[in-house]
């Protein structure tokens, strides 16, 4: 049986990817930031706070120990602001959160899948880790580099039978995306998509099931964009 970490999988985009792996008969574990956090249904729960580097280094030494055959890097943050004045501490956190720690669990897991000869990573990105709007320096810089990561991984552990991939979600409706938008600014982004309405996380988990799962046998270092055409708009 595949087993599969999904980090930031308590809610969102997270907890809908690891519900349909759970449902596609793989044994799933999430992370999220409380001490005592409680996982989707049927996944088991590990509590880590990235912008802790002890949580970070001992999170890791799970990972190795439990030798997951799958790795989702979905945890993530973002703060919307103008360069001039943008505070670095949250520029940093960002990086922390979105790049750095998806760095350490590859580092973490991925020798063991060397070593098994096969194995999936995926790094959630962005549909602004391939374009990006004003007061989205940090995100972007995190998510793009996210990707470059992606292609050097796959590339390095293609032979070995790994696949690395990105999947780069569009406007998806989540607590984030309200917190961050408001509903008067989902109401704005959902018309700037071409299918004039903003993704369901279900709709995000199923492709990231496919890219994790056993019928993807080939497909690696790719970023696979899911975001109802808007960045071919």
């Amino acid at each position: 049986m595949i087993k599969a970490l999904v980090t930031g999988g308590t809610r969102g985009i997270g907890a809908a990817i690891a519900l349909e792996l759970k449902k596609a008969g793989m044994r799933v574990w999430v992370t999220g930031t409380a001490p005592k956090g409680r996982a989707p249904g049927g996944c088991r729960y590990l509590a880590c706070d990235f912008t802790e580097t002890a949580h970070v280094e001992s999170l890791c030494e799970t990972a190795a120990k439990i030798g997951f055959d799958a790795l989702i890097n979905n945890a993530g943050v973002n703060k919307i602001g103008p360069l001039e004045g943008y505070d670095p501490a949250d520029f940093e956190r960002i990086l922390r959160v979105n790049l750095d720690a998806a760095f350490r669990l590859c580092q973490a897991v991925m020798p063991g899948m060397r070593r098994r000869g096969s194995g999936r990573v995926l790094n959630v990105t962005s549909v602004f880790g391939l374009v990006s709007r004003e007061g989205r320096a940090a995100y972007s810089a995190s998510k793009f580099g996210l990707f470059g990561m992606t292609r050097a991984l796959a590339l390095e552990y293609a032979p070995h039978g790994v696949l690395v991939n990105a999947l780069a979600p569009g406007f998806v409706e989540t607590d984030m995306t309200r917190s961050i938008l408001g509903a008067k600014g989902m109401k704005k982004m959902a018309a700037s998509v071409p299918m004039k309405r903003l993704a369901q996380p279900a709709e995000i988990a199923r492709v990231a099931r496919f890219l994790v799962g056993r019928d993807n046998t080939y497909l690696t270092g790719q970023q696979v964009v899911v975001d109802g055409g808007f960045t071919s708009a």
